[in-house]
């Protein structure tokens, strides 16, 4: 089987003596071309040619979600088809998001371990994927979670952070999203964001959206935060918005998609967040976010700038995934 092997060198958790060791692993059952990425949007690059070139069988992402997110964007440039190569992940990021939602261990060492058992035994499986679509911009897939309002305004400025040469770290985002809620209180009060869903009554005054195509959404440290437990890989898309973020029902909140979530009694899929300022939706396949002002974006955790219109569409076994 003839792979790509994309690194991320800059990547949070894995060494270079470890990438090394994966390298040497992964080479031992695959005919193993290894590319390092040397600027932002890079590996979506190497993937897309990986899947315009047609010898290439698997396309392997080492690096964090953000990695993940441009090798997926690279290889569905042209959209789904049954000839693209597969896709595999070794997470190396800080919080590995996609990696995780699909069972695989955090431990580079360890999923590379699992990635070879799969290989071996033909373990795939199809996802669905999200796609956010804004006029006179290139579509952008994710694979995990995309949202326009405070949640990536906190994701920018972590950025920002980042860039000044900060650590990526679950306490730099807690930090950042503390600070962040002090400085928009105006926002909190009244959002500016209007939910537009087909068929029915739009849904305004929100002050964050978060989009999420599996759950958990993210994680903090081991712990898993849970906007909408209901989300899947087999579905299409979770809406989880707030219209209001007062104190105590910001701390209701939070506690709420923290917790463990087990489906009600009378319930098919897991009971997420309740409360007057909570908008949720589940298996959505088409709707649209539309701000009074252009608000921060993000997708899969990387931030990409303010926009005042987005939709968003489900795209069902977009992709193999080697499991």
């Amino acid at each position: 089987m003839r792979a790509l092997l994309v690194v991320n060198p800059k990547a949070t958790t894995t060494s270079g003596r470890t990438r090394d060791v994966l390298t040497h692993a992964l080479r031992s059952d695959l005919k193993l071309e290894v590319a390092h990425t040397e600027y932002r949007g890079h590996a979506r690059d190497l993937a897309r040619s990986a899947a315009e070139d047609g010898t290439v069988d698997l396309v392997v992402a080492l690096g964090g979600d953000g990695t993940v997110n441009e090798v997926v964007n690279g290889l569905l440039a042209h959209g789904p088809a049954d000839r693209l190569p597969r896709l595999a992940v070794v997470p190396g990021g800080s919080t590995n998001v996609f990696a995780r939602a699909l069972g695989l261990p955090n431990d580079p060492v360890e999923a590379t371990g699992a990635l070879l058992d799969a290989l071996e035994h033909r373990r795939e499986r199809a996802i669905s994927l999200g796609k956010a679509m804004t006029e006179g911009v290139p579509d952008r897939w994710f694979t995990f979670t995309a949202g326009l309002g405070f949640d990536a305004g906190v994701v920018g400025r972590v950025e920002e952070q980042r860039k000044a040469g900060r650590k990526s770290t679950h306490a730099l985002y807690v930090n950042q999203a503390l600070r962040h809620y002090v400085t928009e209180r105006e926002h909190r009060r009244s959002g500016p964001i209007t939910l537009e869903l087909n068929g029915q009554e739009p849904v305004p005054g929100l002050v964050m959206t978060i989009v999420s195509n599996t759950s958990p959404w993210t994680y903090l440290g081991n712990r898993p935060v849970l906007p909408s437990p209901g989300a899947s890989f087999e579905k299409d898309l979770d809406v989880f918005g707030i219209t209001r973020m007062t104190a105590f029902g910001t701390a209701r909140t939070v506690r709420q998609i923290l917790r463990s979530h087990t489906p009600a009694d009378t319930a098919e899929r897991p009971v997420g967040p309740r409360g007057k300022h909570v908008v949720s939706y589940h298996d959505v396949r088409h709707f649209t976010l539309v701000s009074e002002e252009p608000a921060p974006f993000q997708v899969d955790g990387d931030h990409l700038g303010d926009r005042s219109r987005v939709s968003f569409t489900g795209v069902r076994r977009a992709l193999r995934v080697i499991v």
